[in-house]
């Protein structure tokens, strides 16, 4: 029997298709790769990204944090020069972190930590700079409370040399003992009042100045006021009469000497000449230096 040879034309398309069939598998696979690849790619790109947004949420709360503990550092007086540079370092890459997507993110991750070790050191530094500015609070306090009760002794010592010194102003103060009075006639008698109003030519007034250790030895002014029952001084400019300060007024007085008291009991005698009679009335006769009353007496006339 003679083989039947198939037709070449046939052989020639199984091959095509043989070959067709592997260019379509390959193609295949290769699709299914590369969307494959793209997919890993794209889920890489996520977790980056994913990563990336968490570290700059740390580093936004780190910037945070850091500029709280400027503030508390600096209130309390510590240094703060690292802590600005840090904030200014964590502030830059917080601008620039999305310009540089594919920077290596572990390093960036170990700059966070290195600020978290920053954070936790300058944490100690505050607890530190509390305890010493607690001491120097309690120290103030102290030194105030001591301040407080030396001011307050101080102030005890003025007023204790205050009321001394008044003490010794009034106590130092000069008195007149053993004052009289008498009229002098023209012809030079003296009479003891009561007094007749013609009898009166001379007003004359002696006494002498009492002992007093405390009062220093220095040059005194010394007025004598003759004043009527109606409290009218008797004076009369031209025969030397004048003004003193008498408890923040001026008041006229009849007559005065300047003296140096010596402290020596020594004797005073004023005569005064009206040159016209003396109304009836009883009149007061006073006796001051340095706005203070030494003594007083008082005359009648009928």
């Amino acid at each position: 029997m003679t083989e039947s040879v198939p037709p070449r034309k046939n052989n020639k398309a199984a091959v095509a298709i043989a070959l067709l069939s592997i260019v379509v598998i390959v193609q295949g696979i290769k699709i299914w790769l590369d969307h494959r690849e793209k997919i890993e790619v794209k889920e890489e790109l996520v977790a980056t990204e994913t990563e990336l947004d968490a570290t700059m949420q740390q580093l936004e709360e780190i910037r945070v944090e850091l500029e709280d503990k400027i503030n508390q550092i600096d209130k309390l007086g510590g240094d703060v020069e690292d802590l600005k540079k840090a904030k200014t370092e964590v502030e830059s890459e917080l601008k620039s972190a999305r310009k540089r997507f594919n920077r290596d993110i572990s390093e960036l991750k170990d700059r966070v930590e290195g600020y978290k070790e920053l954070l936790l050191l300058k944490d100690e530094e505050i607890e530190k700079l509390k305890s010493v500015n607690q001491e120097l609070y309690s120290e103030n306090r102290t030194l105030k409370t001591r301040q407080n009760k030396l001011g307050d002794s101080i102030n005890r010592l003025a007023q204790s040399k205050e009321e001394l010194a008044v003490k010794v102003a009034i106590a130092s103060q000069l008195k007149a003992e053993n004052v009289t009075v008498a009229s002098v006639s023209a012809k030079g008698k003296e009479s003891d009042s009561p007094f007749r109003g013609r009898q009166v030519e001379k007003l004359k007034v002696e006494f002498n100045i009492a002992e007093n250790g405390v009062a220093p030895v220095e040059g005194k002014t010394i007025v004598v006021r003759v004043a009527d029952e109606n409290g009218q001084p008797i004076f009369d400019v031209a025969k030397g009469s004048g003004t003193f300060q008498l408890n923040g007024r001026e008041e006229f007085y009849t007559s005065a000497q300047e003296i140096l008291f010596d402290n020596t009991k020594q004797k005073l005698t004023f005569v005064y000449e009206k040159g016209s009679a003396y109304a009836s009335g009883v009149y007061s006769v006073e006796i001051y230096t340095d706005g203070y009353l030494m003594g007083r007496s008082q005359f009648t006339v009928r």
